[in-house]
């Protein structure tokens, strides 16, 4: 159960995240912003360090390390201080792929 605001929230999970500590770019208007991956599953991160954007869909870019550089649209499900939860856009095969090989052995 998350706490946002003061109020619980239940949050309805069909993947597991695991921790990350990754630095992912958001990409706005041809601009990089850095951030931090707190955790991530299959379906979304969320990222720390993040300054208000005023937008609710952005572009990330995860450098997987030893594997590819996964860019996929978000949509921003959640927002608390400067830290924000991105559900990831349908992503392609190889990019699902490629995260997978980066969840599966992190996975408790």
């Amino acid at each position: 159960m998350e706490v946002i605001e003061g109020t619980p929230v239940e949050a309805e999970r069909f993947h597991p995240r695991v921790e990350a500590s990754l630095m992912v770019k958001l990409l706005l208007n041809g601009k990089a912003i850095l951030a931090t991956v707190r955790d991530l599953s299959m379906a979304g991160l969320c990222l720390t360090g993040v300054p208000e954007l005023g937008r609710e869909r952005v572009t990330v870019s995860i450098p997987l390390p030893r594997d590819r550089e996964v860019v996929t649209g978000c949509t921003v499900r959640r927002r608390m201080g400067d830290v924000m939860a991105l559900e990831f856009d349908q992503l392609d095969w190889e990019d699902l792929f490629a995260l997978a090989r980066f969840v599966h052995p992190r996975l408790p």
